[in-house]
């Protein structure tokens, strides 16, 4: 995985462009999916599209230096140690010799995933270094040939996950070896070893053609799903060898990073929850670190809380994708107990709301104040599992534009029935006054047929009481191609194209003179605009480091206005120079 900041919108950007393009027609001799039919498609993907939840495993040898080289503490992702600081190959083999998970307990593993409600484990069979968990004949460099632990890692795991039912995947670097002569390095950037100088077509050959085939045929009904990952330099003939090796694993599922045009079955966005679910009806699968790192780093400890991680799992289920959910265990075999703890977190919670998470479909809602939703239908019932973040206080929670009447309603951790009634802003459900689960409340509605459900009203902003205005990513109206991004924070998601705009129409009881921030993350410097009627003010956005991270731009002047009454606020970016961003909120504060 690449988690360096500034490649990773790239990457995703990238494989989004390769999937849409269509550029060439997939081989039918290669792919064994090509002339699949709609039914029998979605028989293959049915246990993916229930599962909703599964463990993403990073490990590897770079799990010895664990972040760190001659002292120092290595920025980014542990995983790309070897990249990042272009150590030699030799060098860099020689932690193999540290390599030995002696703690190493397969069967705790699995037992942890099934704790907390996940239903299938992808690991790396071997990563970006070239480093394989398994005994290969194409390459001595993986645990046999190369550590004192000298024992296949995939054996005992895919034995583990048979006995306690659990779906396994393998991850596989089909391109990117900085340890193997022939195998590819970052794009743009220059082989720092004679050690990787031969051909890629030879590297193809000799050794990823032989390591796919190894992983597919060893180890009984698994892999379930084959992981591809950054597919550099993979044309299309070489991308082809691989991709026809899947007729030896019969319903495999395999993901869109394979390269050479062909587009898989899923695609994998990465360290972000989409706006929406992908168009055309692509199955997704947001993959995350639970920290900053996906290899083991001893001094990563910026840890999601398991609020965060349970509502992205919520937000991403909600959109339709599953969530693949990322531990990097250490060069001793064990997962990190801030990953243990918050995994048995997640867990307890989905014990009591899972049936509201698994086997459900997309929120019919394009939006909701307070939560999210998840859907299920059988036969002539719909069944809206309401999702509520952020609780009413006054003990009622309208569902926006919903014109159906509710069968019925109830608390899914308590089954205490609800009542509701409707209103000219949609369904209205009386609630307890306090929330019985401060992370997330399940609600569960049941209506009859097809939900019917209004676009939702554009939302008035009104003063508070100091006269200053938020105006909220959630509350704007969008034109173009703009999105919602949910999750830890709302916001307008990938700002891309210039000629979108957001706008939110605002109620003005105090007239005067304020002063507008704007909340961004971004990766480059953009320049945007403001407008209220004739006024304008221009802003810049700040490099953030990554879209994660956000922070207020301030812009230049002031706005004035003088009159009671209702006025229009739009944001627009400026064409030349323009840089995506996320826009989570802009406030005016009065200039006293």
């Amino acid at each position: 995985m690449n988690t360096q900041k500034s490649h990773i919108r790239f990457l995703t950007l990238l494989l989004l462009a390769w999937v849409a393009s269509g550029a060439r027609a997939e081989s039918v001799a290669a792919n064994p999916y090509a002339d699949e039919t709609p039914a029998q498609r979605d028989a293959r993907m049915q246990w993916w599209r229930e599962a909703r939840f599964g463990l993403f495993i990073h490990w590897g040898v770079y799990a010895v230096p664990a972040g760190n080289l001659h002292g120092k503490q290595v920025p980014h992702d542990g995983a790309w140690l070897m990249d990042i600081r272009g150590v030699p190959t030799s060098e860099y083999m020689a932690f193999a010799r540290e390599f030995n998970p002696v703690k190493y307990d397969p069967d705790a593993w699995v037992r942890l995933a099934k704790e907390a409600g996940m239903k299938y484990i992808v690991i790396t069979s071997k990563h970006h270094d070239g480093f394989a968990l398994f005994d290969s004949r194409a390459s001595d460099w993986n645990v046999v040939k190369a550590t004192p632990y000298g024992k296949d890692l995939l054996t005992p795991l895919a034995e583990a996950c048979r006995k306690q039912g659990i779906k396994l995947g393998f991850y596989y670097s089909q391109a990117m070896d900085w340890s193997t002569n022939g195998g590819a390095v970052w794009g743009g950037k220059k082989k720092w070893d004679k050690a990787q100088e031969r051909s890629m077509d030879e590297y193809i050959d000799k050794v990823a053609v032989p390591q796919v085939r190894e992983i597919l045929t060893k180890y009984g009904e698994f892999p379930a799903v084959l992981w591809w990952d950054t597919p550099m330099d993979m044309n299309h003939e070489r991308a082809g060898k691989l991709v026809e090796l899947l007729r030896l694993k019969p319903g495999i599922i395999h993901n869109n990073r394979l390269g050479g045009d062909f587009s898989g079955d899923t695609e994998t966005p990465e360290q972000f929850v989409p706006a929406m679910g992908y168009r055309d009806g692509r199955n997704f699968e947001v993959c995350m670190t639970m920290n900053d790192t996906w290899g083991y780093k001893n001094y990563d400890h910026n840890w999601k809380s398991t609020e965060t991680l349970v509502r992205n799992l919520i937000d991403v289920a909600s959109k339709g994708g599953n969530y693949l959910l990322n531990v990097g265990p250490t060069a001793q075999g064990e997962i990190p107990a801030p990953s243990v703890e918050r995994l048995k977190e997640v867990g307890a919670w989905m014990k009591v709301n899972g049936t509201a998470i698994y086997d459900t479909t997309a929120s019919p809602f394009s939006r909701l104040p307070w939560g999210r939703c998840t859907k299920r239908v059988s036969g002539n019932q719909t069944t809206l599992y309401l999702h509520v973040f952020k609780w009413p206080a006054d003990g009622q929670l309208t569902v926006p534009g919903l014109k159906s009447p509710a069968k019925s309603a109830r608390l899914l951790q308590t089954g205490k029935r609800l009542k509701t009634a409707a209103s000219a802003d949609g369904l209205v459900v009386n609630v307890p006054k306090a929330a019985p689960d401060p992370i997330s409340t399940t609600l569960v509605l049941e209506t009859a047929g097809v939900p019917e459900i209004e676009a939702p009203k554009p939302v008035v902003v009104k003063q508070s009481a100091d006269g200053s205005l938020r105006l909220e990513a959630i509350d704007a109206a969008l034109t173009g191609g703009l999105q919602y991004l949910s999750g830890h924070h709302q916001a307008i998601a990938c700002w891309q194209r210039p000629e979108d705009t957001a706008s939110w129409p605002l109620a003005i009881q105090r007239p005067g003179r304020f002063k507008v921030g704007a909340r961004i993350s971004s990766l480059g410097q953009g320049k945007f605009e403001v407008f209220l009627g004739q006024q304008k003010l221009a802003g810049t956005a700040l490099k953030t480091g990554s879209y994660e991270t956000y922070q207020t731009v301030s812009l230049d002047g002031e706005l004035d206005i003088t009159a009671l009454g209702n006025e229009m606020l739009t944001v627009k970016p400026v064409a030349e120079g323009w840089a995506p961003l996320n826009l989570e909120s802009i406030e005016l504060k009065p200039v006293k």
